[in-house]
């Protein structure tokens, strides 16, 4: 066995590392700064300007050849939900190119264009639109004074369509190829002017559609799975079991043995094998013989857990609580009368995505290359500095799209990313391939945090709120500040628009299982407490719960909600008959500026609930592509409807027990619902759709349960264990 060398602390404090956290991209330095914090880096690190790495006349997003092809760079991460789509169109609306023409790239992390890149939050259209528009807009104004000089004649008489500017007051036009040059002389306008919503000609039509759907039909769309470097090492990394865990020691006699092995090596989440062959990576890690440290690791099983959570919020622990929301001059009163009181149970959940995570990096000297799909482009090259011991500007990331991510790939510690570039630091500058397995992904973590919910309300004489009083459970997703993403979706939510007192307190635990952000984060599960709470309030007033819903949100003066729910309701045939068996559940739910209501049809076959419709209706701003929309609800909802049926990580004396889809179900396409998708019209600016649609489907569903049963639902997944993997596929008809 090959025992470890003490560690000296990671923080500890070197010139080097002081070093580290004042370089800025480029190579600039702030004297004295000291990076404590990842974010902190990377908000700051592109701010210091750079070299593009392909200077255009029309500024940093736009490329235009003399072959005729508008190329629009994009910033933010393609993880599926088809973000180049989206803002190349709104720059070819306000450069008026003629969209068969036009084609996106990913750019690097050294792109230094407005702030740091990352892809998260359903912020994608929303925190480039004025960007994107302005950028459209301005290489427009220079195809136009160029032909003005040409052509001699005012500027407002110039018209632009299709990738053609035209004179129409005396029959001239050129292409933007045959006025290229001279469009490049001339300088761009700051401020220039901007469409009306009224003028657009393509956004919000059909023509809008994603431009890699012929390469991912045929195999041809490149992963980081698929990349290959000459002379490139494959690596594979035994962790420990159990959260918390360190290695104590290790045999790597008989994995050196494998044919195909060139080295094994402690780092320091593990003990990595690299090989020339997958294969062989994953044989000589699994022929390593290691002893684990387990003193600090963590050892209960999930109902302990469980068990933790609800005396924490029932205040039979020394934990303090913060405030995440009050209202009112006496939060502390105690509650009298008519008081309801509910619970709620949430369970750890995977990502899951179908491209589980890897990574290709090459450390030569101070230079650092990857390629991965980087969620945080920014700062998972401030992070693979840190690893690597050079300055930020020296490192590279290559973007590839990602098979999916739903936040696994957008962890702050950059976790695989960081353990390649540890890997790739001691292979003499040979490139690796990092190569997690699906049993890796899933017993590793980041999971979406388990969280436990109690809450009191009282109850005027009519059955609406007069005072909340919220507990909430649930480990920080952040690595410093207020546990803020945990009870995102009730702080401000309407429905304390009755109540002349609110209380709302967080707890916040701590130990070794590691939380991350998971596809709409906190609303995945506050969208369930607020909408079954509210459902259920209804029913004790004998209150239709689309007419209650409409209380809070005309006190709350919320016209956005009461369009939705007047949409959702029409749409939705509310209120009219279904067959015997049959009933309709509802939900509204606000998440990242969008407003999503579904209404969902449901029964139930030998207490499984089957969902055969689901009616979504959105309201997000000014709609870029209706079709990529539609895309978008229908795989949240899929999404979130297998989470909420299914979804369930669950520990054994610490250790997980979903390692692979035959424990973790995910929906089955029998499963899923008919999705009928419903827009409202809007000119305000457009908002995400990434995320907002998963919240709603499980209280929809978990409200029609109660609309058939009369029995609330206080834990998710609706089917237990057993349940799960018994499941009957039948046929929902």
């Amino acid at each position: 066995m090959t025992d470890l060398p003490e560690k000296k602390s990671r923080f500890r404090m070197t010139r080097r590392r002081l070093l580290l956290g004042g370089s800025l991209i480029g190579g600039a330095l702030v004297v004295g700064y000291i990076a404590t914090n990842p974010m902190q880096v990377a908000g700051a690190v592109l701010q210091g300007g750079g070299d593009d790495p392909e200077p255009s006349a029309f500024g940093p997003f736009i490329r235009i050849t003399d072959d005729g092809w508008v190329t629009i760079v994009n910033k933010q991460q393609e993880l599926g939900q088809g973000i180049h789509a989206g803002l190349a169109a709104i720059v070819a609306e306000e450069l008026d190119a003629d969209w068969d023409r036009v084609r996106v790239v990913d750019s690097r992390s050294n792109f230094r264009a407005y702030g740091p890149q990352m892809t998260g939050a359903s912020n994608g259209i929303a925190s480039n639109w004025d960007l994107m528009r302005n950028a459209g807009a301005a290489a427009r104004a220079m195809f136009v004074e160029a032909a003005a000089i040409r052509w001699s004649v005012p500027t407002g008489a110039i018209t632009v369509r299709d990738g053609i500017v035209s004179h129409p007051g005396s029959n001239r036009a050129a292409t933007f190829v045959e006025l290229l040059a001279d469009a490049s002389r001339q300088q761009p306008q700051q401020s220039p002017v901007l469409k009306q919503p009224v003028d657009y000609r393509l956004i919000g039509t059909d023509k809008v559609r994603r431009k890699d759907s012929l390469p991912k039909s045929t195999g041809a769309q490149v992963y980081t799975q698929d990349i290959h470097r000459p002379d490139m090492l494959v690596a594979m990394v035994a962790h420990s079991p159990r959260f918390g865990g360190k290695l104590a020691r290790f045999d790597a006699a008989d994995a050196r043995n494998v044919k195909g092995v060139v080295d094994v090596f402690a780092i320091e989440t593990g003990v990595a094998v690299v090989a020339e062959t997958t294969f062989a990576a994953w044989q000589g890690r699994d022929a390593l013989r290691i002893e684990w440290d387990e003193s600090e690791a963590e050892k209960r099983s999930t109902h302990e857990l469980v068990s933790h959570y609800h005396d924490i919020a029932a205040g039979r622990s020394d934990m303090e609580p913060s405030e995440f929301t009050s209202k009112g001059d006496d939060p502390e009163v105690s509650f009298d009368g008519d008081v309801a009181e509910f619970s709620f149970d949430f369970p750890y959940l995977a990502h899951a995505p179908m491209e589980t995570l890897d990574c290709v990096a090459q450390v030569k000297g101070w230079d650092v290359s990857i390629t991965s799909g980087a969620h945080l482009a920014t700062l998972d090259q401030v992070q693979a500095a840190f690893a690597a011991r050079t300055a930020p500007g020296k490192v590279d990331v290559e973007v590839v799209p990602a098979g999916g991510s739903f936040g696994r790939r957008g962890v702050m510690s950059s976790d695989y990313l960081v353990e390649c570039v540890r890997i790739a630091k001691q292979t003499d500058g040979r490139p690796v391939k990092l190569m997690w397995s699906r049993e890796d992904e899933m017993a590793s973590g980041y999971f979406r945090p388990m969280s436990h919910h109690r809450v009191w309300v009282q109850l005027g004489p009519d059955g609406i709120p007069t005072r909340w009083r919220i507990h909430s459970v649930c480990q920080s997703l952040l690595p410093v500040g207020p546990n803020s993403l945990a009870t995102e979706g009730i702080t401000n939510s309407p429905y304390f628009s009755t109540a002349s007192t609110v209380e709302g307190k967080i707890f916040t635990p701590t130990f070794p299982v590691v939380v991350g952000l998971w596809r709409s984060v906190g609303h995945s599960y506050t969208a369930m407490v607020m909408e079954h709470i509210i459902d259920q309030l209804a029913r004790r007033a004998g209150v239709d719960p689309a007419a209650y819903r409409r209380v809070f949100y005309e006190t709350a003066g919320d016209r956005r909600r009461l369009a939705v729910l007047d949409e959702l309701c029409l749409k939705a045939g509310w209120g009219t008959a279904l067959e015997p068996g049959w009933a309709r559940g509802l939900a509204i739910h606000e998440a990242f500026g969008t407003i999503v209501g579904q209404v969902a049809e449901v029964r139930l076959v030998d207490g499984r609930p089957i969902v055969r419709r689901v009616v979504a209706v959105v309201d997000c701003g000014i709609v870029i592509a209706s079709d990529q929309i539609a895309a978008q609800m229908e795989g949240s909802i899929g999404f979130g409807l297998s989470a909420a049926l299914h979804g369930a990580i669950t520990l054994k004396d610490g250790i997980v027990q979903e390692t692979n889809f035959d424990r973790y179900l995910v929906l089955r396409m029998n499963e899923m619902p008919v999705v009928e998708t419903h827009i409202i019209a809007s000119t305000s600016r457009p908002t995400g759709m990434g995320e907002p649609g998963v919240p709603p489907i499980a209280p929809a569903v978990a409200n029609a349960m109660l609309a058939l049963t009369g029995q609330p639902t206080s834990h998710l997944p609706f089917l237990d264990g057993n349940a799960r993997s018994n499941a009957d596929l039948s046929s929902q008809s």
